[in-house]
């Protein structure tokens, strides 16, 4: 798909611009928009808490559960207006059309990724750029939407290597409840103390950097995955069952769960994904 558009350009490679921190009138209206949509149409309800806890700008986001299209959505509730997220996003699942890749161009807020494409570089220039503009760099780390509701997928390991990089704080935010959608769904985040690399490695870490690229950085990334789980785990699960309404509860237009993903179903198991974004 990447070579039909004519190559696979990625981040700032495709943004063209610095990402802002800014909230242009765009998007301001396209997010109140979406609000209108989500909370009125949709009666969708969400609980957030945390919002005390978040820096003033320039800290990456390593969101989990990563259950279904939601969930981007439910970032961008649980921050601020400003200053801005930005997400690394699919490609192939984002730039359906021509007409939506310009729109999400203008909009802003996504640094497409694309399957099997330049390696690590480029997105930690995207974040180096997101953090150096005090914006906001979201990633999920699970990357698809595969995994058990109420705990955590495998993680990939790129969040930790672009934080170990950049040195930023990172706020770690639990989510829960979007495997399932219909009206009226609940579901609930959390955010999470800020920690940077260091804070999460404890004494286990001297703080020296090891080469970039180099085997040493792979398995201290490696280590701070593993630490982002064992904070995000948890908090998941604890904030997963007030998302379950009883098997009577009225389930009207379930077939949102699948609006901007892949039909299939919905007793995911770890490694079965439905789709991505």
């Amino acid at each position: 798909m990447a070579a039909a558009r004519g190559g696979a350009r990625e981040g700032l490679a495709w943004l063209g611009r610095p990402p802002e921190a800014k909230a242009s009138w765009l998007y301001r209206a396209t997010r109140l928009l979406a609000r209108i949509v989500l909370f009125g149409v949709f009666r969708f309800r969400v609980e957030t808490s945390g919002r005390e806890l978040l820096p003033d700008g320039g800290y990456i986001v390593i969101a989990a559960a990563h259950r279904g299209w939601m969930d981007p959505f439910l970032v961008m509730h649980a921050l601020p207006l400003e200053p801005r997220c930005w997400f690394l996003g699919s490609g192939p699942s984002t730039f359906t059309s021509r007409t939506r890749e310009v729109l999400i161009r203008r909009l802003g807020g996504l640094l497409p990724v694309w399957r099997g494409g330049l390696g690590i570089e480029p997105h930690v220039a995207s974040a180096r750029a997101v953090l150096a503009n005090r914006a906001v760099f979201v990633q999920m780390p699970e990357g698809t939407v595969s995994g058990a509701p109420g705990r955590l997928g495998p993680f990939r390991h790129g969040a930790a290597l672009i934080a170990i990089r950049t040195g930023a704080t990172i706020v770690p935010l639990a989510m829960a409840g979007s495997e399932e959608l219909y009206l009226g769904k609940r579901m609930v985040t959390r955010i999470l103390p800020p920690a940077t690399a260091a804070d999460l490695l404890g004494a286990s870490w001297d703080a020296v950097l090891p080469p970039e690229g180099s085997h040493e950085e792979l398995q201290l990334a490696r280590r701070l995955t593993a630490r982002l789980a064992d904070v995000l785990g948890p908090a998941v699960e604890e904030i997963y069952p007030p998302t379950v309404d009883p098997a009577r509860h009225s389930r009207r237009l379930r077939r949102l769960t699948w609006l901007l993903l892949r039909p299939g179903r919905l007793d995911r198991d770890e490694g079965q994904g439905v789709g991505r974004i």
